[in-house]
């Protein structure tokens, strides 16, 4: 009986440590390339907040122009989908793979849903004449130009990862489908959490900074 059982012992040992470093690296991989899309986002944050510095007058009175509606809506939609990702998580953690599923298709919706509402205000703002270089912003102060350009790069730059990031969770949605991401073997799933997370922290920051900062 002990020449079945320690063989057998000694093979789990040995694949049991592979997959936990396995694990830890995906992490660890995910937690670096976090911290460089946020140096990313706070370079684009410190400039926005010197060009208010030195054009607080005309940041407020272009602040006016963008619609705050657009703004709260996309605001509850993205906290929203921050709750059905951990769910999806919290799910596939359970064993409950296609409750998880369920939530994470919410997710990607939800994503989808939010660009289809920062195209219409796009859309709108555009057809009112605000964007860099248009005559209507050129009738204002440099600083008023300026804002609607931060404007546009910034909620332009999240929209793109917002983008992404429903690429990546369809990706992890085939994953969970396929049996590929399990309640044995969730750590993919719980990486693209981390960095849909990300995206709605970062726009936790957008929104008042465009919508609230007249």
């Amino acid at each position: 009986m002990s020449d079945i059982t320690i063989p057998e012992a000694r093979q789990a040992a040995e694949h049991a440590p592979a997959h936990k470093k396995d694990t830890q690296g995906v992490k660890m991989g995910m937690w670096l390339f976090l911290m460089t899309e946020l140096l990313l986002f706070s370079g684009m944050f410190l400039l926005y907040s010197v060009y208010r510095y030195y054009y607080t007058k005309e940041f407020h009175q272009a602040g006016m122009e963008t619609h705050t509606m657009f703004g709260t809506v996309n605001t509850m939609v993205l906290l929203t989908s921050s709750l059905t990702m951990a769910l999806s998580i919290a799910a596939i953690e359970r064993g409950k793979k296609w409750l998880s599923v369920t939530f994470l298709s919410s997710t990607i919706v939800l994503g989808l849903g939010f660009l289809v509402i920062k195209y219409a205000e796009w859309s709108t703002e555009i057809a009112d004449g605000i964007y860099p270089g248009s005559p209507k912003l050129l009738q204002h102060p440099r600083g008023f130009e300026l804002f609607f350009a931060m404007y546009y790069l910034m909620t332009g730059l999240h929209g793109l990862h917002v983008l992404v990031g429903c690429g990546i969770l369809i990706t992890m949605l085939i994953f969970i489908i396929r049996g590929k991401i399990t309640q044995d073997d969730p750590v993919r799933l719980e990486a693209a959490g981390l960095y849909w997370h990300l995206i709605d922290i970062v726009w936790i920051f957008l929104f008042p900074l465009f919508y609230l900062v007249n």
